[in-house]
């Protein structure tokens, strides 16, 4: 595949997966989404690739979710909900090799989701995490919902779903959906650092050891597959509708109109 949306590169046993598209806060359209599924089945099944890094371009984002300018109704690409989101999240926990996201500026919506299914995170101080989902008229259901409450506790996964908050790095530490924050000039030297001791430990036990974490909420697969298709259904309402309206036109959207 020739990457338009991505930037892959790999070096010393360390293969890093961009998103890169800056102009767009790295939000991810269809194409992105396939790209990034080559690109983690790419990096997962090579054995001279013992850790994957996700980021994205740039300082002032991670990944801020679906691009909302693709989506009208469904998005632009395939799958349920016109983006093969499902599949974007089943290859980072399928993939036998520890992933890290590399967090900078905003990781929100999608991109927060992305951070909380990759096995570690690591956040600069400039790090900012949250969903914004019922602000804009969708949701995340399974891996983003059910998946975050066994990361941060169901109380705080609920705050940051109902409330659409943001929280710095610190904050993500806290609650447990980052594992350590630096300073952004130290970034790359501390994702370095823990790249390097994940090389010198047996791949072969981390194979197993993250499959063995996994299996214990693989059926939250299951739950992903079913909410992903309501979502699909309410992305065809004028609820949903109206939060995508309301954000292409910078205006707070009034979703209780259509409250029924």
């Amino acid at each position: 595949m020739e990457y338009q949306d991505i930037l892959y590169t790999e070096a010393d046993g360390v293969a890093t997966i961009t998103i890169d598209r800056p102009e767009k806060m790295n939000a991810f359209r269809g194409q992105t989404c396939e790209e990034l599924i080559h690109a983690f089945n790419r990096a997962g099944w090579n054995k001279d690739i013992g850790v994957i890094v996700l980021t994205g371009a740039g300082d002032r984002a991670f990944c801020t979710g679906g691009d909302q300018s693709a989506h009208e109704g469904p998005y632009d690409g395939r799958g349920t909900i016109g983006l093969p989101v499902e599949e974007l999240q089943s290859v980072i926990r399928d993939v036998p090799k520890p992933v890290i996201a590399r967090v900078q500026g905003y990781a929100i919506g999608g991109g927060n989701v992305l951070a909380v299914i990759c096995d570690l995170t690591i956040a600069a101080d400039t790090a900012q995490f949250g969903q914004v989902g019922p602000k804009v008229g969708s949701v995340d259901p399974g891996f983003g919902t059910a998946y975050l409450a066994q990361v941060v506790g169901e109380k705080k996964a609920r705050e940051i779903w109902y409330l659409c908050r943001r929280y710095t790095g610190e904050q993500a530490v806290e609650m447990g959906l980052a594992n350590t924050v630096v300073p952004a000039d130290e970034l790359d030297a501390e994702v370095d650092r823990w790249c390097a001791e994940i090389l010198e430990r047996s791949p072969t036990a981390i194979a197993i050891a993250k499959r063995s974490f996994n299996a214990a909420t693989e059926n939250l697969r299951g739950i992903s597959s079913m909410g992903m298709q309501a979502l699909a259904l309410y992305y065809d309402t004028d609820e949903s509708r109206e939060g995508v309206t309301a954000f292409m036109e910078k205006r707070k959207p009034d979703f209780r109109k259509f409250a029924k």
